[in-house]
């Protein structure tokens, strides 16, 4: 059974329009030129490229969809003279029609066990659908946490950016690592920054730092108690001074030679320093004194100058690769030139107190440690370099790590997915298998109804019915007869020559219908097995007199529409046919066709309005009680404006043709003379309502006279200066 029509960009229905049903029998309102012939043409030949945006849910194999409209009359009556011959059944073979009675009662048993399969083959198939939407939605995370920001790793993701289920069916197929990757993604993001842009080129290894002066540090010298000459009558004092050095360090402000009695002390600027003092103090400082002296401040100069060779740290910093080890660089960097600053100071301070023993420190281990650093930077360096001489298979290598890293990390959605999907897939394969052997049952059963049906089929039954019809509707002219062997051919009583051109459009109408009738009942070939058929009838009354309209209506009824039954004490609706859709412009015919029982249409039936406006076609659901006769739904026309200005301006003057014509026979010409009807403003409203034909609408389109509200105002000018403003408004809301 169709449960929903989406008709889309074809004709009228400009965009999506969808006519929804959960009932098997559907009647549809709509006025000419709203759709309706769209909709039953696409019914009648669904397959053609211009229905290409259009579709059907609800439909498989099983069902065959018959279309009463004007293609149909066109195709099987216009063209050929003779009619199509409808296969029925014969009822005198009783045998036969046991066994194909038996054999369809097997088939609806048999679709009643397929489509209770389906039914759980769609509710595991939505099942896993929904887990899948899950999954995907889950997954889709990969791509938009690396596709956007500093999108590093995009690259990874090249072919699975734009569609979620291809990026699940590859995540799926990935195998899991045994163990936790080592790197991580931010690891991943600097490899591949040192390979791309600025950074994609090699760095300089850092040459290790040395300290050639590290052999002073365990000079004897320095342990020393430096003193001078012990025999010089000053050396107790200098001494007892405990600072040699304060001594010798002011003999230079002091002359070479003493040639005065006494020269002015440096210290205390009084002349005490006589000639024998000074030669007194210059013995105490003698050669050995100078020479330990000396070679303290060698060490100090080459100390020094090892301190000064060491590189400044900015040397190192400027190194990409000096970030990862820049703490322990700068601990291990700045306690050794703490040690040799340290070092520095102490030898300058033996030279200041030479008698005072110092010991330095030790630098070596130091200056190993901050050389290891310098060493890890350097396989840093190396690493980056070779990476840069195979760029391309190194990206590659990142991006299988940043695959494995992502199959890790979502291995519980993806485990859960694949086992939900494997369970649901032995489940379908079960239940698919169930469907094959109850398939082979209906067919085994069909070929028992073919074969039957060889030896009971007639076309004898269609004949008389169609002209049991055109008799009970009044029609005896003209009447069927057979024709070669599966052929009808139409002959009036006077005349068997080709005469369907000679019918009327009426007459042309209801034989068409009838024999449709028969062709929705019997089989247009004497081996076609039956299927599930859906009947769509468009306007089947559109060129018959008021009492064809209400005959076409009740055949329709008895035909089409199904009966309510009790039985047991319980109610049950019965149908010759899989569903029904009907058609129609006529609020007459469409109220004869509705079920005016309350319950019983609202179990049977949905009502559907069809309109159009500049938007294009539409589908609403209709209530019962929305049914108006033809002169309310002219007022339901004009209260939309968005209808084309030639049917807003046609209702306007039907209405006002019945009202003042027919119900009220007044003169409208005094009416339009009046104020405000005889301004220039409602010129135009005048003028297209005094025009005898109804085809003058397109005159709107040409002169681009129509203004909605000036013809709106006009008209409700009119009805207040002829005195019925009250019957305006309430036909107006």
């Amino acid at each position: 059974m169709i449960s929903k029509i989406t008709l889309n960009n074809v004709a009228s229905y400009k965009k999506p329009t969808v006519l929804e049903t959960d009932k098997k029998i559907n009647l549809i309102y709509g006025l000419n030129g709203t759709g309706k012939s769209v909709f039953s043409n696409y019914l009648y030949k669904p397959t053609e490229d211009r229905y290409k945006d259009c579709r059907i849910d609800g439909l498989d194999d099983s069902h065959e969809i018959l279309v009463y409209n004007q293609t149909f009359i066109h195709e099987n009556f216009f063209e050929p003279e003779n009619l199509k011959g409808i296969f029925t059944l014969s009822k005198t073979n009783k045998d036969a029609k046991m066994k194909i009675e038996n054999a369809q009662k097997e088939i609806v048993k048999f679709e009643t066990d397929k489509e209770s399969n389906n039914k759980e083959l769609q509710t595991i198939n939505n099942e896993i659908a929904s887990k899948q939407e899950k999954t995907k939605d889950k997954i889709w995370e990969i791509k938009t946490n690396y596709t956007g920001g500093d999108r590093v790793l995009e690259f990874c993701l090249e072919g699975y950016k734009k569609d979620g289920s291809k990026l699940l069916a590859f995540v799926e197929g990935l195998i899991k690592p045994d163990k936790k990757p080592i790197k991580t993604i931010e690891i991943l993001k600097e490899d591949v920054q040192s390979l791309a842009g600025d950074n994609a080129q090699k760095y300089d290894v850092l040459n290790l730092i040395s300290f050639h002066a590290q052999s002073i540090e365990s000079e004897s010298l320095f342990s020393k108690q430096i003193v001078g000459n012990e025999n010089s009558t000053v050396s107790e004092l200098i001494v007892k001074l405990g600072n040699s050095d304060w001594v010798k360090d002011g003999l230079k402000y002091l002359p070479n030679e003493i040639k005065n009695e006494a020269e002015v002390c440096p210290f205390c600027q009084e002349s005490t320093i006589t000639k024998q003092l000074f030669r007194n103090i210059k013995d105490y400082f003698d050669a050995s004194y100078e020479a330990d002296i000396n070679s303290l401040k060698n060490f100090l100069k080459k100390y020094s100058e090892a301190i000064h060779s060491i590189p400044e740290k900015s040397m190192f910093e400027t190194n990409p690769k000096y970030e990862k080890y820049r703490k322990d660089f700068e601990l291990k960097y700045n306690n050794f030139i703490k040690i040799v600053d340290d070092n520095l100071k102490q030898i300058e301070s033996k030279i200041m107190s030479p008698s005072i023993a110092i010991t330095l420190k030790d630098s070596v281990g130091s200056l190993e440690e901050l050389n290891k650093v310098i060493e890890d930077i350097n396989s840093l360096i190396s690493e980056h370099n070779e990476k840069i001489d195979r760029k391309e298979s190194v990206l590659k290598e990142i991006k299988t790590m940043f695959w494995e890293i992502m199959r890790w990390d979502y291995d519980q959605t993806i485990s859960s997915y694949t086992s939900d999907k494997t369970q649901s897939k032995n489940k379908i394969e079960a239940i698919n298998k169930t469907i094959e052997d109850i398939e082979s049952k209906i067919e085994k059963q069909t070929k028992i109804i073919v074969e039957q049906q060889k030896n009971t089929v007639n076309i004898e039954e269609a004949i008389t019915n169609i002209n049991n019809g055109l008799i009970d509707l009044g029609i005896e002219d003209f009447k069927i007869v057979p024709h070669l062997d599966n052929l009808y051919k139409i002959v009036r009583k006077q005349s068997n020559d080709r005469i369907f051109n000679s019918l009327s459009e009426g007459e042309k109408m209801i034989i068409s219908f009838l024999y449709f009738i028969e062709l929705c009942k019997g089989k247009k070939d004497a081996t076609e097995a039956d299927k599930k058929k859906i009947i769509v009838i468009d306007d089947p009354i559109s060129s018959l007199s008021h009492i064809y309209v209400f005959n076409v209506g009740r055949l329709i009824k008895n035909e089409y529409l199904g009966k309510r039954e009790t039985k047991n004490g319980a109610v049950n609706w019965s149908y010759k046919y899989e569903q029904v859709f009907i058609l129609t412009h006529s609020l007459y015919f469409f109220y004869e066709i509705t079920e005016i029982k309350h319950e019983e249409r609202k179990e049977s039936q949905r009502l559907f309005r069809l309109t159009k406006n500049e938007d294009g076609s539409s589908f609403f659901p209709m209530n019962y009680e929305e049914i108006q006769n033809d002169y309310q739904a002219y007022w339901y026309i004009i209260k939309d404006e968005k209808q084309p200005p030639a049917l807003i301006a046609n209702c306007m003057r039907n209405i006002i043709e019945y009202f003042f014509n027919f119900v009220e026979k007044k003169d409208l010409n005094n009416f339009f003379s009046q104020e405000p009807l005889n301004s220039t403003r409602f010129q135009a409203f005048y003028r297209y309502i005094n025009r005898e034909s109804h085809t003058l609408g397109q005159n709107i389109y040409d002169f681009k006279e129509f203004n909605y509200n000036d013809f709106k105002d006009a008209f409700m000018e009119l009805f207040k200066i002829a005195g019925y403003e009250e019957h305006y408004r309430k036909m107006i809301k």
